[in-house]
């Protein structure tokens, strides 16, 4: 059941006064990467495929996360009706590759293994979205972040709850559960977000993945808080299976906290011009 469509948003509501040009860039390359969400709907229905509840649920993921991004690109062609989303979606799509739509197999492993993976991935777009939400003064903007992160958070608990079935099945142990985990975070520096960076914003250069990744960690990242960063890291234990307060988990957070402040620095100092 869908939570929210289009309709929803008050477009009207648009103030081009307050647009941050820089919030402007975030927005074109997270709705390419937002809109990639159907390939891994496809990608995980094979990998789940005799699970038919699992196989439902993603689905309708899949098609919440196709709808972020097109609401995102919408948003992003009113700032800037040159801008085509469309055009930008195809190019992306078809110059850049992450999912093999072949495998019947997680890359992860084990389909345990997948769904931490996941939830990780529901952790930082989360936070993401919330503190995008707090950050913009554009109403329209606004309402659109905070109806993704409520999605985001409902996605988090989809998977988890998933994931604990596997877990009766798989029996992982807690080593295994944190290297799935710490695996996937230090992902979030791949190229997914950098090359769809590059590609919505027409960067005129030939791409570099260090600079489109700087250009874009600069313009986001300064956006979180403790108070972003805290939740995400009590999700990530939660999915690790540590509780939040115990002594792992707050030297797990005590590392994330000033491994981000680190990271949000060295792309601010990094970052190109475009």
């Amino acid at each position: 059941m869908s939570h929210w469509d289009l309709d929803d948003i008050d477009w009207q509501a648009f103030d081009r006064s307050s647009v941050d040009p820089d919030m402007v860039r975030v927005v074109k390359a997270a709705s390419l990467v937002e809109y990639n969400g159907d390939l891994y709907g496809r990608y995980l229905a094979n990998v789940f495929a005799d699970d038919d509840a699992f196989v439902v649920a993603a689905g309708i993921w899949a098609t919440e996360e196709v709808r972020h991004g097109i609401a995102l690109g919408r948003w992003a062609m009113m700032v800037d009706p040159a801008w085509d989303f469309e055009a930008a979606r195809e190019r992306f799509r078809s110059e850049y590759s992450q999912v093999d739509l072949n495998l019947d197999h997680s890359v992860r492993g084990s389909r345990f293994s997948e769904l931490v993976a996941r939830c990780i991935v529901e952790v930082g777009t989360s936070s993401y979205y919330t503190a995008l939400a707090e950050a913009t003064r554009e109403p329209v903007l606004r309402q659109i972040f905070r109806k993704i992160a409520a999605d985001e958070f409902r996605h988090y608990k989809l998977f988890y709850d998933h994931m604990k079935r596997y877990r009766a099945i798989d029996n992982p142990n807690l080593l295994t559960r944190v290297r799935v985990a710490v695996t996937r975070l230090a992902e979030s520096e791949d190229d997914e977000l950098a090359f769809a960076y590059y590609v919505a914003n027409d960067v005129p250069e030939a791409y570099n993945r260090k600079a489109c990744a700087a250009a874009y960690g600069s313009r986001a990242l300064p956006h979180y808080r403790q108070k972003h960063i805290r939740l995400a890291v009590n999700m990530t234990t939660k999915a690790m299976g540590l509780r939040p307060k115990s002594r792992l988990a707050s030297l797990i957070a005590w590392v994330v906290c000033h491994l981000f402040d680190w990271r949000r620095q060295r792309l601010v100092r990094q970052a190109p011009a475009y």
